[in-house]
């Protein structure tokens, strides 16, 4: 017969491991903040000399630093298409920028595929509770709308962008939205992005299953539209700095108290250490606003690093080891999709261009695997002509161009992060080849799908 010791030691020991086994198989929360047009070198983590973002340096200092981290393109809608899908944003069916119509011009550039499984529905597999605040800019009308993709939950901004931070109109039409309630909230849209944010912690701090949340913030966009007491402080502190510049810095340093807020938010609800954060922007920033790419060369719109390379941090206490940084781990925003969802159990096992990038996170070996990367941008007008242009890269190197009708450049980063001196053809013919036709079989491939929205 079986002492008493013997029949409960089992059972004692399942209840010491109880909580390791918890830890192992709880699913965390998952937040992405994404901003809009943020320069590379736009925070004083990478060297800004004349601003100071000191809630996301910390943010930064709290995680991973990954220095090599590219957005999908350098606008803003194929970006977000990619991050949504795991797909280049051709294969996305969105090239370009998906736009508020103005008049029957050809302005618009894309139509979001609604035959793939994105993010926020596949994580719903998972249990999660999903919800996008702030910017969405890929659909004004159903199938489009955040709420037809998988969102549980929406409440932003369904347009391009605002032609007022405080009116949040585009054209004169109101695209602000709780779900599909037309609203017309006060205030400066980046204290309402983060002001629901907050709203949206409460609701989730007592709940059971895990959330995914899209927090996508407009600035620092155009228009360059601080507010008034920001704009006050950064002119009183930084003597003869150029206006514009100023405007810029100020909208970036109000971004920068609001993503302190989120940040405290997640704490004060207790949901910090049970979340992984992902900071990141859709596209390099915009230099005729006086945006800072440097070190970089270019700027949003370009195919040069300092138009598609953003400044990206992943939090996640107790997994990711504070401090630590990734000089040149070679990630996109596509490959956020993969990753999370490994994180959440549920590997993709449909159609995907992006690869999960967990090992890194964790500290583990991660085999950097040769793979072709493509970048592409489809936009009108006289500059580009409805003609896409693209980038491609495979390892060091680098092909481009930066609008239809210029020749193809090519550089190597190793040698050349500022991308200053093109290598010719004749220099490196087999590289130049390689690249070359690498981007052929991915536009050959991506013309299967389709972009074009029927006209209202």
């Amino acid at each position: 017969m079986k002492s008493f010791f013997q029949f409960i030691a089992p059972i004692l020991a399942l209840a010491l491991l109880a909580p390791a086994i918890q830890a192992e198989t709880s699913k965390p929360n998952f937040l992405v903040i994404m901003v809009d047009d943020l320069g590379y070198g736009d925070l004083s983590c990478y060297g800004a000399p004349d601003l100071k973002s000191p809630h996301i340096d910390d943010f930064f200092a709290a995680g991973m630093r990954f220095d090599s981290f590219y957005a999908n393109c350098p606008v803003c809608s194929p970006t977000r298409a990619s991050f949504l899908t795991g797909l280049y944003p051709d294969n996305a069916g969105v090239p370009g920028v998906i736009r508020t119509p103005l008049d029957d011009r050809p302005t618009s550039w894309g139509d979001f595929r609604n035959d793939v499984t994105t993010l926020p529905t596949h994580l719903k597999t998972a249990g999660y509770d999903t919800a996008l605040i702030g910017k969405w800019h890929l659909g004004l009308e159903a199938p489009d709308r955040p709420q037809d993709i998988g969102f549980d939950f929406f409440h932003g901004f369904l347009g391009d962008m605002m032609d007022d931070y405080y009116d949040h109109l585009r054209f004169g039409q109101n695209y602000m939205r709780r779900m599909e309630e037309v609203i017309e909230p006060e205030g400066h849209a980046t204290d309402l992005f983060t002001d629901w944010t907050l709203d949206y912690f409460k609701t989730r701090k007592d709940k059971e299953n895990p959330f995914f949340l899209f927090l996508a913030y407009n600035a620092p966009h155009t228009p360059i539209q601080p507010p008034q007491e920001w704009l006050d402080k950064v002119l009183e502190r930084e003597e003869g700095i150029d206006p514009k510049r100023a405007a810029l810095v100020a909208l970036i340093e109000h971004l920068d108290e609001a993503v302190g807020r989120v940040v405290k938010g997640l704490k004060d609800e207790g949901l910090w250490e049970d979340t992984v954060v992902i900071f990141t922007s859709d596209n390099g920033g915009q230099g005729n606003v006086g945006a800072r790419n440097l070190p970089l060369n270019g700027a949003k719109q370009d195919m040069w690093e300092g138009g598609i390379r953003v400044g990206t941090a992943v939090t996640w206490p107790g997994v990711i080891q504070p401090g630590s940084r990734q000089p040149d781990h070679v990630s996109l925003t596509m490959d956020i999709y993969p990753t999370l969802a490994e994180i959440a159990g549920v590997p993709v096992t449909h159609e995907m261009d992006g690869r999960s990038f967990l090992p890194v996170l964790k500290g583990e070996p991660f085999e950097e695997e040769d793979r072709a990367l493509f970048w592409v941008r489809l936009e009108g007008n006289m500059k580009y002509g409805g003609i896409p242009y693209h980038a491609v890269r495979i390892g060091d190197w680098k092909l481009l161009r930066n609008h239809s009708f210029e020749p193809y450049q090519m550089f190597n980063l190793a040698n050349d992060p500022g991308e200053q001196n093109p290598i010719p053809r004749e220099k490196a013919p087999k590289m130049y080849n390689d690249l070359f036709n690498a981007l052929l079989e991915h536009i050959n491939q991506a013309g299967r799908y389709p972009w074009q929205r029927e006209n209202p």
